[in-house]
């Protein structure tokens, strides 16, 4: 298993907001976090990611190809963060730097991760931004993210994420911000590259029919607790829970597709 998570709890101001959460994610295996607003899947990636607020206490256990990150050093967890694990948040305008080019965004983390000079890394933005399916990539990596549309936007962080291909992506609601067609198109990149590298993936939604496009497995939660898990196949057609039931009857209709999390 790539990650294990065990009996995973975080405590907010003194309040359990994920109680107990356990889930695993196989080497190359597409698993969704889903729950409505409040349901701690958010929080749970970024327990993982150590990137909790100041004050959160944790316990329990998250294991990465055997190591354990719970515990570890925030310089620690710096080192994976980008290079084994990358994450894509749901509104990149605030995970961008506004004064600063998108080439030389994407080009950090290979400078950090991976030591190259910074001719050897714009170069190596440009590939990336090609990657992603960016227009123009040798002319967008020289804009600055209030430049580009919501989309393009959330391309430059997709292509920040895994520039040094890493072996895990995470994606907290990466589509949620833009607008149908853009979902769709975003959704499908996302798809392609997990397929193509070989990655694993966790993507978090609060949208079955989203999920319904790029997972084949998902964990439900409410109020920080795994109230369901199992094949998407099963959640979309004899949900257990009432809070899966509840999520499969407002799945977004115009994303709907019976079976999509199949392939």
């Amino acid at each position: 298993m790539s990650l294990v998570v065990q009996d995973l709890v975080v405590e907010l101001g003194g309040r359990r907001v994920v109680d107990g959460v356990s889930f695993e994610v196989p080497d190359g295996a597409r698993v969704g976090l889903i729950g409505e607003s409040g349901s701690g899947k958010s929080l749970t990636a970024l327990a993982i990611l150590g990137l909790l607020p100041v004050g959160a206490v944790v316990s329990g256990s998250i294991r990465w190809q055997g190591r354990e990150l719970a515990g570890l050093s925030d310089r620690e967890l710096a080192t994976l963060r980008g290079d084994e694990i990358g994450i894509v948040f749901q509104e990149p305008q605030t995970a961008l730097n506004p004064i600063r080019t998108v080439g030389r965004q994407i080009a950090e983390s290979v400078r950090i991760h991976e030591g190259l000079g910074r001719r050897a890394a714009l170069e190596r933005a440009v590939a990336e931004a090609e990657r992603v399916r960016l227009p123009d990539p040798d002319r967008i990596v020289r804009r600055y993210p209030h430049q580009l549309s919501g989309g393009q936007r959330q391309r430059v962080a997709i292509a920040m994420a895994l520039a040094c291909r890493p072996r895990l992506l995470i994606a907290d609601e990466p589509t949620t911000a833009l607008d149908v067609t853009i979902q769709a198109d975003i959704l499908e990149l996302l798809q392609a590259l997990v397929a193509r590298d070989g990655m694993s993936l966790v993507f978090i939604t609060h949208d079955l029919a989203v999920l319904s496009q790029i997972a084949t497995h998902a964990v439900v939660l409410e109020r920080g607790r795994v109230v369901e898990s199992g094949p998407l196949s099963t959640l979309l057609t004899a949900p257990a829970s009432a809070v899966t039931q509840g999520l499969l009857r407002n799945a977004t209709a115009t994303l709907w597709r019976p079976g999509g999390g199949d392939g």
